[in-house]
């Protein structure tokens, strides 16, 4: 019999519809079967709309190049650049990753992409060399992405529009991400019987993925 070992998954919340929105509906879905499937399975949330983020300012623009250099750091770019070390420590402690996006002005809501420039640093999520170019550092780890649409982005013409879906994919797989699993939530503004129908199909798949972990 297989010794059960505990599983920590970071689930990151990227909409503030709470009840109302489509992608942390199916984000439920996928946590509820997490959890089921294993009782030392842990969940941790991180919602964005409450969570305290450091602004990239002028201290942690400096900082970092400072640190990149060996260089030393002023009392205020210390106390920047800790505030960074400290969410990017939180964020590659878990085992799995959860993302429940909504489409915002056909990319993704400003506080995910804020999130994303904090934890996106040199020398923690990503390396650099002249021989080997870019290299992520976060490896080995799966992550779910939920992506809710009002509209289908699936011709030609509409895919074009989508800058949600490329850009983090991208960026998850720039800073080390393999397995990406993607999961449409799409079209969301339609009528009742259809929402319901595409909502369903979603639900189904990210019960199917959560089963993997």
């Amino acid at each position: 019999m297989k010794e059960a070992s505990m599983s920590k998954l970071l689930y990151i919340e990227s909409s503030p519809r709470k009840d109302r929105s489509a992608s942390i509906e199916v984000a439920k879905s996928f946590i509820h079967t997490f959890q089921s499937s294993d009782s030392q399975n842990d969940v941790e949330t991180l919602d964005l709309w409450s969570f305290s983020l450091p602004e990239i300012d002028e201290n942690s623009v400096s900082a970092k190049f400072k640190v990149l250099h060996g260089e030393n750091l002023s009392a205020e770019e210390s106390k920047h650049w800790e505030a960074i070390l400290r969410i990017v420590t939180q964020f590659k402690e878990a085992d799995s990753y959860l993302f429940s996006i909504p489409m915002w002005n056909f990319s993704i809501p400003y506080k995910l992409k804020h999130f994303i420039d904090v934890i996106t640093q040199p020398g923690l999520t990503f390396s650099f060399s002249p021989e080997s170019g870019y290299q992520g550092l976060v490896v080995g780890k799966p992550a779910t992405v939920i992506l809710a649409r009002g509209s289908e982005y699936s011709s030609a013409e509409t895919s074009a529009m989508d800058f949600q879906k490329a850009y983090i994919e991208m960026i998850l797989g720039f800073i080390g991400f393999k397995d990406i699993r993607t999961i449409l939530v799409e079209p969301t503004v339609t009528d009742p019987e259809t929402r319901n129908i595409v909502l369903s199909t979603a639900r189904e798949r990210a019960t199917a993925l959560a089963k993997q972990l």
